[in-house]
Protein backbone atom coordinates (compact mmCIF):
# COMPACT_ATOMS: atom_id res chain seq x y z
CA UNK A 1 0.00 0.00 0.00
CA UNK A 2 1.35 3.20 -0.99
CA UNK A 3 2.17 5.51 2.25
CA UNK A 4 2.77 9.46 2.77
CA UNK A 5 5.32 10.07 5.51
CA UNK A 6 5.46 13.76 6.44
CA UNK A 7 8.93 15.29 6.76
CA UNK A 8 10.03 16.02 10.61
CA UNK A 9 11.89 18.54 11.99
CA UNK A 10 15.57 17.43 12.49
CA UNK A 11 16.45 15.98 16.08
CA UNK A 12 18.31 17.91 18.45
CA UNK A 13 21.68 16.62 19.38
CA UNK A 14 20.52 15.92 23.06
CA UNK A 15 17.54 14.01 21.80
CA UNK A 16 20.09 11.31 19.92
CA UNK A 17 22.25 8.55 21.39
CA UNK A 18 25.72 9.99 22.10
CA UNK A 19 27.67 8.14 19.18
CA UNK A 20 25.10 10.18 16.98
CA UNK A 21 25.48 13.46 18.22
CA UNK A 22 28.35 15.06 16.00
CA UNK A 23 26.38 13.75 13.27
CA UNK A 24 23.45 14.99 14.48
CA UNK A 25 24.96 18.86 15.12
CA UNK A 26 27.09 18.50 11.89
CA UNK A 27 23.34 17.90 9.92
CA UNK A 28 21.56 20.99 11.69
CA UNK A 29 24.45 23.40 9.97
CA UNK A 30 24.00 22.31 6.48
CA UNK A 31 21.80 25.01 4.94
CA UNK A 32 19.54 23.70 1.67
CA UNK A 33 19.31 25.98 -1.94
CA UNK A 34 15.54 24.45 -1.62
CA UNK A 35 14.64 23.22 1.84
CA UNK A 36 11.23 21.00 1.80
CA UNK A 37 9.17 22.51 4.63
CA UNK A 38 8.12 20.77 7.85
CA UNK A 39 4.99 18.62 6.89
CA UNK A 40 6.47 17.81 3.67
CA UNK A 41 4.51 14.95 1.93
CA UNK A 42 6.84 11.99 1.04
CA UNK A 43 5.10 9.20 -1.25
CA UNK A 44 6.25 5.75 -1.08
CA UNK A 45 5.55 2.24 -2.33
CA UNK A 46 4.43 -0.29 0.05
CA UNK A 47 8.17 -1.70 0.21
CA UNK A 48 9.07 1.84 1.36
CA UNK A 49 10.60 2.72 -1.12
CA UNK A 50 10.49 6.60 -2.22
CA UNK A 51 8.49 7.24 -5.72
CA UNK A 52 10.73 9.55 -6.64
CA UNK A 53 8.56 11.59 -9.22
CA UNK A 54 6.18 12.23 -7.43
CA UNK A 55 8.16 13.67 -4.61
CA UNK A 56 9.48 15.73 -7.12
CA UNK A 57 6.23 17.22 -8.63
CA UNK A 58 5.11 17.93 -5.57
CA UNK A 59 8.42 19.70 -4.85
CA UNK A 60 8.37 22.08 -7.83
CA UNK A 61 4.91 23.32 -6.84
CA UNK A 62 4.97 23.53 -3.03
CA UNK A 63 8.73 25.05 -3.34
CA UNK A 64 9.41 26.23 -6.09
CA UNK A 65 6.57 27.51 -7.62
CA UNK A 66 5.07 28.23 -3.81
CA UNK A 67 1.48 27.36 -4.31
CA UNK A 68 -0.68 26.89 -1.21
CA UNK A 69 -0.74 24.35 1.31
CA UNK A 70 -4.53 23.55 0.17
CA UNK A 71 -3.03 23.11 -3.90
CA UNK A 72 0.16 20.80 -2.52
CA UNK A 73 -2.86 18.40 -0.51
CA UNK A 74 -4.63 18.09 -3.38
CA UNK A 75 -2.00 16.86 -6.07
CA UNK A 76 -0.70 14.60 -2.98
CA UNK A 77 -4.32 12.90 -2.80
CA UNK A 78 -4.41 12.64 -6.47
CA UNK A 79 -0.90 11.26 -6.74
CA UNK A 80 -1.55 8.98 -3.59
CA UNK A 81 -5.03 7.65 -5.41
CA UNK A 82 -3.19 7.02 -8.96
CA UNK A 83 -0.45 5.01 -7.55
CA UNK A 84 -1.85 3.28 -4.73
CA UNK A 85 -4.39 2.28 -7.81
CA UNK A 86 -1.15 1.40 -10.31
CA UNK A 87 0.23 -0.62 -7.47
CA UNK A 88 -2.91 -2.76 -6.86
CA UNK A 89 -3.51 -3.77 -10.33
CA UNK A 90 0.70 -4.47 -10.54
CA UNK A 91 1.42 -1.41 -13.04
CA UNK A 92 4.51 0.52 -13.47
CA UNK A 93 3.47 3.96 -13.62
CA UNK A 94 6.06 5.08 -16.60
CA UNK A 95 3.51 2.07 -18.44
CA UNK A 96 0.46 3.35 -17.55
CA UNK A 97 -1.56 4.01 -21.08
CA UNK A 98 -5.03 5.64 -22.13
CA UNK A 99 -7.04 2.52 -20.89
CA UNK A 100 -5.15 2.11 -17.47
CA UNK A 101 -6.58 5.67 -16.96
CA UNK A 102 -10.37 5.32 -18.37
CA UNK A 103 -10.13 2.23 -15.73
CA UNK A 104 -9.17 4.35 -12.73
CA UNK A 105 -11.96 7.26 -14.29
CA UNK A 106 -14.72 4.20 -14.50
CA UNK A 107 -13.37 2.80 -11.19
CA UNK A 108 -14.52 6.00 -9.39
CA UNK A 109 -18.04 6.32 -11.83
CA UNK A 110 -19.09 2.69 -9.99
CA UNK A 111 -17.61 2.90 -6.46
CA UNK A 112 -18.14 5.09 -3.43
CA UNK A 113 -15.09 6.76 -2.17
CA UNK A 114 -12.95 4.26 0.59
CA UNK A 115 -12.45 8.01 2.65
CA UNK A 116 -16.21 9.29 2.55
CA UNK A 117 -17.84 5.88 1.81
CA UNK A 118 -20.13 8.21 -0.25
CA UNK A 119 -20.07 8.58 -4.49
CA UNK A 120 -17.82 10.21 -6.44
CA UNK A 121 -18.72 13.56 -7.43
CA UNK A 122 -18.26 14.30 -11.43
CA UNK A 123 -16.88 17.15 -10.91
CA UNK A 124 -13.99 14.87 -8.21
CA UNK A 125 -13.32 12.83 -10.92
CA UNK A 126 -12.52 15.02 -13.60
CA UNK A 127 -10.49 17.03 -11.33
CA UNK A 128 -8.38 13.74 -10.19
CA UNK A 129 -8.62 13.21 -14.03
CA UNK A 130 -6.67 16.61 -15.36
CA UNK A 131 -4.62 15.96 -12.15
CA UNK A 132 -3.01 12.74 -13.91
CA UNK A 133 -2.93 14.01 -17.25
CA UNK A 134 -0.83 17.05 -15.45
CA UNK A 135 1.63 14.65 -13.95
CA UNK A 136 2.63 13.22 -16.63
CA UNK A 137 2.74 16.09 -19.27
CA UNK A 138 5.03 17.03 -16.18
CA UNK A 139 7.00 14.09 -16.19
CA UNK A 140 7.39 14.35 -20.03
CA UNK A 141 8.65 18.02 -20.05
CA UNK A 142 11.05 17.05 -16.88
CA UNK A 143 12.85 14.61 -18.18
CA UNK A 144 11.45 11.73 -16.18
CA UNK A 145 10.03 9.98 -19.19
CA UNK A 146 10.81 10.22 -22.75
CA UNK A 147 7.08 10.39 -23.80
CA UNK A 148 4.18 8.78 -22.58
CA UNK A 149 0.81 7.74 -24.34
CA UNK A 150 -1.18 9.74 -21.63
CA UNK A 151 0.50 13.29 -23.69
CA UNK A 152 0.21 13.86 -27.22
CA UNK A 153 -1.76 12.56 -29.69
CA UNK A 154 -0.83 9.29 -28.79
CA UNK A 155 -3.65 8.77 -26.72
CA UNK A 156 -6.66 9.06 -29.55
CA UNK A 157 -8.41 5.31 -29.28
CA UNK A 158 -9.78 6.23 -32.82
CA UNK A 159 -8.84 3.80 -35.98
CA UNK A 160 -9.09 6.99 -38.29
CA UNK A 161 -8.89 10.05 -37.69
CA UNK A 162 -10.81 12.81 -39.72
CA UNK A 163 -8.75 16.19 -40.81
CA UNK A 164 -8.92 19.04 -38.36
CA UNK A 165 -10.96 22.08 -38.97
CA UNK A 166 -9.01 25.37 -38.50
CA UNK A 167 -9.71 26.73 -35.00
CA UNK A 168 -10.39 23.52 -33.72
CA UNK A 169 -8.56 22.86 -30.70
CA UNK A 170 -5.21 22.14 -29.89
CA UNK A 171 -4.11 18.43 -29.18
CA UNK A 172 -3.61 18.52 -25.76
CA UNK A 173 -7.28 19.92 -24.74
CA UNK A 174 -8.51 17.17 -27.44
CA UNK A 175 -6.60 14.22 -25.64
CA UNK A 176 -8.05 15.10 -22.08
CA UNK A 177 -11.45 15.43 -23.03
CA UNK A 178 -10.79 11.84 -24.16
CA UNK A 179 -11.10 10.88 -20.56
CA UNK A 180 -12.93 13.89 -19.27
CA UNK A 181 -16.52 13.35 -18.43
CA UNK A 182 -19.16 15.67 -19.75
CA UNK A 183 -20.04 18.21 -16.35
CA UNK A 184 -23.25 20.29 -16.38
CA UNK A 185 -22.86 22.88 -13.93
CA UNK A 186 -25.48 23.37 -11.28
CA UNK A 187 -26.76 26.90 -10.36
CA UNK A 188 -26.39 27.85 -6.67
CA UNK A 189 -29.59 27.74 -4.71
CA UNK A 190 -29.31 30.72 -1.71
CA UNK A 191 -30.52 30.69 1.44
CA UNK A 192 -33.96 32.33 2.29
CA UNK A 193 -34.41 34.97 4.66
CA UNK A 194 -35.89 32.41 7.39
CA UNK A 195 -33.20 29.96 6.68
CA UNK A 196 -30.50 32.58 7.01
CA UNK A 197 -31.88 34.00 10.18
CA UNK A 198 -32.39 29.91 11.75
CA UNK A 199 -29.05 29.24 10.43
CA UNK A 200 -27.19 32.19 12.76
CA UNK A 201 -29.86 31.27 15.64
CA UNK A 202 -28.29 27.81 15.58
CA UNK A 203 -24.72 28.35 15.44
CA UNK A 204 -22.80 29.40 17.96
CA UNK A 205 -19.86 32.03 18.85
CA UNK A 206 -17.52 32.25 16.73
CA UNK A 207 -19.30 30.06 14.04
CA UNK A 208 -22.34 32.23 14.14
CA UNK A 209 -20.02 35.35 13.02
CA UNK A 210 -18.00 33.56 10.58
CA UNK A 211 -21.33 32.43 8.65
CA UNK A 212 -22.12 36.52 9.12
CA UNK A 213 -18.88 37.11 7.66
CA UNK A 214 -19.33 35.38 4.34
CA UNK A 215 -23.55 36.19 4.41
CA UNK A 216 -22.44 39.85 4.34
CA UNK A 217 -19.18 40.26 2.00
CA UNK A 218 -19.00 36.60 0.28
CA UNK A 219 -15.57 35.93 1.35
CA UNK A 220 -14.35 32.39 0.77
CA UNK A 221 -13.80 29.98 3.63
CA UNK A 222 -9.79 29.93 3.41
CA UNK A 223 -10.12 33.69 2.85
CA UNK A 224 -12.41 34.51 5.82
CA UNK A 225 -9.84 31.92 8.35
CA UNK A 226 -7.15 33.92 7.26
CA UNK A 227 -8.12 37.37 8.66
CA UNK A 228 -6.47 38.77 11.07
CA UNK A 229 -7.57 41.48 13.86
CA UNK A 230 -5.28 44.10 12.31
CA UNK A 231 -6.96 43.66 8.82
CA UNK A 232 -10.12 44.57 10.43
CA UNK A 233 -8.78 47.07 12.97
CA UNK A 234 -6.75 48.79 10.20
CA UNK A 235 -10.31 48.50 7.93
CA UNK A 236 -10.62 52.24 6.14
CA UNK A 237 -13.81 53.68 5.11
CA UNK A 238 -14.52 56.84 2.54
CA UNK A 239 -15.80 60.40 4.27
CA UNK A 240 -19.03 60.40 5.49
CA UNK A 241 -19.45 56.38 4.45
CA UNK A 242 -21.81 53.91 6.91
CA UNK A 243 -19.04 50.92 5.52
CA UNK A 244 -15.67 49.90 5.77
CA UNK A 245 -13.25 48.21 3.16
CA UNK A 246 -11.04 45.48 4.52
CA UNK A 247 -8.31 44.58 2.53
CA UNK A 248 -7.87 40.58 2.01
CA UNK A 249 -5.75 38.03 0.72
CA UNK A 250 -7.72 36.05 -2.20
CA UNK A 251 -6.95 32.74 -3.59
CA UNK A 252 -3.76 32.47 -5.10
CA UNK A 253 -1.96 35.05 -2.92
CA UNK A 254 -4.25 37.95 -5.09
CA UNK A 255 -5.05 41.51 -3.09
CA UNK A 256 -8.42 42.52 -3.18
CA UNK A 257 -11.01 44.04 -0.66
CA UNK A 258 -14.71 43.25 0.99
CA UNK A 259 -16.84 45.83 1.99
CA UNK A 260 -17.67 45.37 5.64
CA UNK A 261 -21.22 47.16 7.01
CA UNK A 262 -21.47 49.25 10.40
CA UNK A 263 -23.91 45.51 11.72
CA UNK A 264 -21.02 43.53 11.14
CA UNK A 265 -17.99 45.10 12.09
CA UNK A 266 -20.18 46.47 15.67
CA UNK A 267 -21.00 42.02 15.80
CA UNK A 268 -17.53 41.79 14.97
CA UNK A 269 -16.39 44.19 18.00
CA UNK A 270 -18.43 42.48 20.51
CA UNK A 271 -17.21 39.17 19.46
CA UNK A 272 -13.79 40.66 19.97
CA UNK A 273 -14.16 42.40 23.58
CA UNK A 274 -16.10 39.42 25.03
CA UNK A 275 -15.73 35.38 23.22
CA UNK A 276 -12.07 36.21 22.15
CA UNK A 277 -11.02 37.30 25.10
CA UNK A 278 -12.65 34.72 27.02
CA UNK A 279 -10.96 31.94 24.89
CA UNK A 280 -7.93 33.17 24.66
CA UNK A 281 -7.39 33.60 28.95
CA UNK A 282 -8.99 30.27 29.19
CA UNK A 283 -6.49 28.83 27.21
CA UNK A 284 -3.19 31.14 28.58
CA UNK A 285 -0.64 28.37 28.46
CA UNK A 286 -1.71 28.27 24.79
CA UNK A 287 -1.27 31.46 23.82
CA UNK A 288 0.61 30.81 20.56
CA UNK A 289 -1.88 28.55 19.46
CA UNK A 290 -3.88 32.10 18.64
CA UNK A 291 -2.08 32.13 15.23
CA UNK A 292 -0.63 35.14 14.26
CA UNK A 293 -3.36 37.07 15.72
CA UNK A 294 -6.13 35.26 13.47
CA UNK A 295 -9.12 36.76 14.65
CA UNK A 296 -11.64 33.45 14.59
CA UNK A 297 -10.64 31.72 17.96
CA UNK A 298 -12.30 28.50 18.80
CA UNK A 299 -13.70 28.30 22.47
CA UNK A 300 -10.52 26.46 23.42
CA UNK A 301 -8.38 28.97 22.59
CA UNK A 302 -6.38 27.42 19.49
CA UNK A 303 -7.53 28.65 15.66
CA UNK A 304 -10.79 27.67 14.31
CA UNK A 305 -9.80 25.20 11.72
CA UNK A 306 -11.52 25.00 7.52
CA UNK A 307 -12.70 21.17 8.68
CA UNK A 308 -14.03 22.48 11.79
CA UNK A 309 -15.82 25.13 10.58
CA UNK A 310 -17.30 23.03 7.94
CA UNK A 311 -18.32 20.14 10.20
CA UNK A 312 -20.02 22.49 12.48
CA UNK A 313 -21.90 24.74 9.45
CA UNK A 314 -22.94 20.85 8.01
CA UNK A 315 -24.71 20.16 11.08
CA UNK A 316 -26.30 23.03 11.95
CA UNK A 317 -28.12 22.77 8.75
CA UNK A 318 -29.19 19.54 9.52
CA UNK A 319 -30.48 20.77 12.97
CA UNK A 320 -32.24 23.46 10.96
CA UNK A 321 -33.77 20.95 8.45
CA UNK A 322 -31.99 22.28 4.74
CA UNK A 323 -28.51 21.36 3.54
CA UNK A 324 -25.60 24.14 4.25
CA UNK A 325 -22.24 24.79 3.13
CA UNK A 326 -19.90 27.33 3.13
CA UNK A 327 -20.08 27.92 0.04
CA UNK A 328 -23.67 28.03 0.03
CA UNK A 329 -23.36 31.33 2.28
CA UNK A 330 -21.22 32.98 -0.42
CA UNK A 331 -23.39 32.46 -3.39
CA UNK A 332 -26.27 33.83 -1.34
CA UNK A 333 -24.30 36.74 -0.71
CA UNK A 334 -23.27 37.09 -4.51
CA UNK A 335 -27.00 36.14 -5.85
CA UNK A 336 -28.66 39.03 -3.57
CA UNK A 337 -25.61 41.60 -4.12
CA UNK A 338 -26.51 40.49 -7.84
CA UNK A 339 -30.26 40.74 -7.78
CA UNK A 340 -30.07 44.38 -5.78
CA UNK A 341 -27.37 45.65 -8.32
CA UNK A 342 -30.05 44.71 -11.08
CA UNK A 343 -32.91 46.64 -9.42
CA UNK A 344 -30.71 49.99 -9.47
CA UNK A 345 -29.67 48.86 -13.06
CA UNK A 346 -33.24 49.35 -13.90
CA UNK A 347 -33.67 52.50 -12.23
CA UNK A 348 -31.22 54.27 -14.00
CA UNK A 349 -28.04 53.89 -12.23
CA UNK A 350 -24.82 53.91 -13.98
CA UNK A 351 -23.36 50.85 -13.00
CA UNK A 352 -22.46 47.09 -14.00
CA UNK A 353 -23.63 44.71 -11.81
CA UNK A 354 -22.16 41.84 -13.42
CA UNK A 355 -18.60 43.48 -13.08
CA UNK A 356 -19.07 44.65 -9.19
CA UNK A 357 -19.84 41.05 -8.20
CA UNK A 358 -17.07 40.15 -10.12
CA UNK A 359 -14.91 42.07 -8.10
CA UNK A 360 -16.50 41.38 -4.80
CA UNK A 361 -16.39 38.40 -4.86
CA UNK A 362 -12.63 38.10 -6.36
CA UNK A 363 -13.30 36.27 -9.54
CA UNK A 364 -10.63 36.25 -12.18
CA UNK A 365 -13.13 35.30 -15.02
CA UNK A 366 -16.35 37.09 -15.05
CA UNK A 367 -18.03 34.05 -16.64
CA UNK A 368 -17.76 32.45 -13.21
CA UNK A 369 -19.76 35.01 -11.69
CA UNK A 370 -22.27 35.05 -14.70
CA UNK A 371 -23.95 31.81 -13.00
CA UNK A 372 -25.35 33.65 -10.28
CA UNK A 373 -27.31 36.08 -12.95
CA UNK A 374 -28.85 32.82 -14.55
CA UNK A 375 -29.46 31.80 -10.75
CA UNK A 376 -31.31 34.60 -10.27
CA UNK A 377 -33.17 34.98 -13.45
CA UNK A 378 -34.86 31.35 -12.54
CA UNK A 379 -35.55 32.59 -9.12
CA UNK A 380 -36.53 35.82 -9.27
CA UNK A 381 -39.56 36.34 -6.85
CA UNK A 382 -38.17 34.00 -4.38
CA UNK A 383 -35.07 36.37 -4.34
CA UNK A 384 -37.06 39.20 -4.48
CA UNK A 385 -39.00 37.98 -1.19
CA UNK A 386 -35.41 37.65 0.61
CA UNK A 387 -33.85 41.03 -0.49
CA UNK A 388 -36.59 42.88 0.53
CA UNK A 389 -36.61 41.46 4.21
CA UNK A 390 -32.65 42.17 4.40
CA UNK A 391 -32.78 45.43 3.44
CA UNK A 392 -35.12 46.52 5.35
CA UNK A 393 -33.44 45.34 8.55
CA UNK A 394 -30.06 47.13 6.92
CA UNK A 395 -28.28 43.81 7.39
CA UNK A 396 -27.29 43.85 3.48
Amino acid sequence: MVQIIRKAALPSPSDVPEARRSVAAAAATIRLREPRPIGFPLVFTAELELIEPAVAFLHEHAVQRAHTADTVRTYTEILYDWFETLEQNGINWREAGPADLVAYRNRMLGEPSAHTKRAYSIRTINHRVRGVLRFYAWAVRRGWLRASPLTGVANDFAVARRGRLAGARGAEEADSSLFVLRQFASLPRPLTTGQARELLATLVPPYDLMARWQLYTGLRVGELLRLTLADVCKSTAPADAGYRIVEVVRKGRKSGYVIASPSLLEETSGYVSIYRRAYLARADRRRGAAGEGRLFIGSRGTVVSKNRYQQVLQRAGLACGFKTTSHLLRATFACLMLARLEQLAKTGAAINPLLIVKVLMGHEHIDTTDRYLRAIAVDTWRLGEVLDSLMSRGQG
